[in-house]
């Protein structure tokens, strides 16, 4: 499985031996009655979980465009050990929330697996053309997003 797909399991609640992020299968739930993205953020907090793992029940089925990213990653940010998490403008800050190696290695196979074009040793313009990347392909794929995100 690539990085992106395990990207984007986290962000739908994929198990991570799916490959298609094209498609997201209707949640089942957990059997923690876990639906909202603040119940996810608060679920995540009260298990105490240093790295969150994607609920299932906060994922988007297949033709619904609404699942509320912007939400959940920020009720993920305020549940993080570590604050001053700022996913809105930095890709590393969002690997992080999401529980994904952020390290430069991780980051420069996340970017050739999604085709870039640029320099992989200038990781400054690597980096905003992976969060713009990430961004675009969580809205096409069923994520809500704020315009200004998406600029």
């Amino acid at each position: 499985m690539g990085m992106f797909s395990n990207f984007m399991g986290r962000i739908f609640g994929r198990k991570e031996s799916e490959e298609t992020p094209q498609t997201a299968p209707a949640g089942t739930g957990t059997g923690a009655g876990v639906d909202s993205a603040a119940e996810v953020a608060t679920a995540v907090a009260q298990a105490g979980e240093s790295e969150p793992k994607a609920v299932p029940s906060a994922r988007a089925a297949v033709g619904e465009p609404d699942f509320d990213v912007t939400a959940y990653l920020d009720g993920l940010a305020k549940a993080s050990k570590e604050k001053g998490l700022d996913w809105r403008k930095s890709i590393v800050d969002m690997m992080k929330l999401v529980g994904i190696d952020s390290s430069l290695s991780a980051r420069r196979e996340l970017a050739e697996e999604l085709g870039y074009q640029g320099d992989p040793k200038d990781s400054a313009k690597m980096n905003t053309w992976l969060h713009r990347e990430m961004l675009q392909r969580i809205a096409a794929n069923g994520g809500q997003l704020p315009a200004d995100l998406l600029d």
